[in-house]
């Protein structure tokens, strides 16, 4: 599913393929490869939710998402409070008791979280069916990549028979012009930096009792001194023509695509790990990788459906992507200084908690 096709003629979309698969290649927009459009955000407008931010690209496209949650009895738990006990009375040693609480919740939460407790919805202007193929695809893809980051399912653990179940509405407010993923993965990504949740007073082993004052809250992506140790996952879409990759495509760039695909990446809290990155520092991981396909693609195929005459006419290249394009590609978002480190940085600068 992608938003409606450019108006642009055979030979203008035949000009503005051969200028993106020239080496240096040329951009209608005069960007680099890896550059993206200009954007605004901001976060904390919602005063209702635990989280929300607001995310504008220079284009015109705007998008609102807001982050609840709620407490819920987890179906199914065991209590171990035997074992919980044991290992407090051995953290004490070394901690104060709030200090071990915190540490004992972390480590009793790991691999209990379920991907039931994120729920995402999409409303889209012109889509009036919550069933589209547009919403439920977008919903899905954004699902996914926050499904695969288990570090984020973890992290709504309360303790033994509870959990938090957050809720991620996303309000597109204007038409797509070009494909909303990265928009609405972006907007998300901020939301949940800027997500925060009350700070727990009760121990695993009792029911959930949380401290009144907002002003505790604790952020569901804590910091780590002056450094956060993890993020929440993104979607970047990547286009590929000829052998040339570009990030952040626009709708024109969209219509004469050899390849389109969708990179969701993650971070590895960089405090365990033996990498050679900087203590504190959080390293990217790769969550999920799809291909999507392309516009002129789809109406290539329309075409031949009913027998249209395209010779002389510029057509996509049949076939998948190449090995060596989605390795290329996975490569720039992952590496050292690469594509996903800075969109990670570049979004810092809207979030000030």
């Amino acid at each position: 599913e992608m938003p409606p096709s450019t108006l642009l003629s055979p030979s203008e979309l035949s000009y503005l393929h051969t200028s993106l698969s020239l080496d240096p290649p040329i951009r209608p927009d005069a960007r680099s490869p890896t550059t993206f459009r200009p954007l605004v955000a901001e976060t904390d407008l919602l005063p209702t939710t635990n989280g929300s931010a607001r995310l504008c690209f220079a284009d015109g496209s705007e998008a609102i998402v807001g982050v609840k949650a709620e407490v819920e009895r987890t179906v199914g738990a065991s209590n171990t409070s035997n074992n919980v006990r044991s290992h407090d009375d051995e953290d004490t040693k070394m901690h104060s008791a709030e200090e071990d609480m915190d540490e004992e919740r972390r480590r009793q939460a790991r691999g209990k979280g379920q991907d039931s407790w994120i729920e995402v919805t999409i409303d889209m202007p012109g889509f009036g069916r919550d069933d589209d193929g547009m919403v439920v695809f977008l919903a899905q893809m954004l699902q996914e990549g926050l499904v695969a980051d288990g570090g984020l399912r973890d992290r709504l653990w309360i303790g033994w028979g509870w959990h938090w179940r957050i809720y991620v509405d996303i309000l597109l407010l204007t038409a797509p012009n070009s494909y909303p993923l990265p928009l609405l993965s972006l907007t998300t990504h901020l939301a949940l930096l800027a997500t925060k949740l009350p700070a727990p007073i009760s121990r695993i082993d009792e029911d959930p009792l949380f401290n009144d004052d907002w002003d505790a809250a604790e952020p569901l992506y804590p910091s780590s001194g002056s450094e956060q140790t993890s993020k929440p996952p993104f979607t970047l879409l990547v286009i590929s023509v000829g052998d040339n990759i570009y990030f952040d495509p626009s709708r024109e760039e969209l219509a004469v695509a050899d390849a389109v695909c969708a990179v969701t990446v993650g971070t590895i809290d960089a405090t365990v790990s033996t990498g050679k990155r900087r203590e504190g520092k959080p390293k990217l991981r790769l969550l999920s990788l799809r291909t999507i396909d392309p516009p002129a693609r789809l109406a290539a195929a329309a075409s031949t459906i009913e027998g249209e005459d395209d010779q002389g006419a510029w057509m996509p290249a049949r076939g998948g992507m190449k090995r060596g394009i989605v390795g290329k590609m996975v490569k720039m978002v992952l590496e050292v200084g690469g594509v996903g480190e800075e969109v990670m940085t570049g979004l810092e600068g809207f979030y000030d908690g």
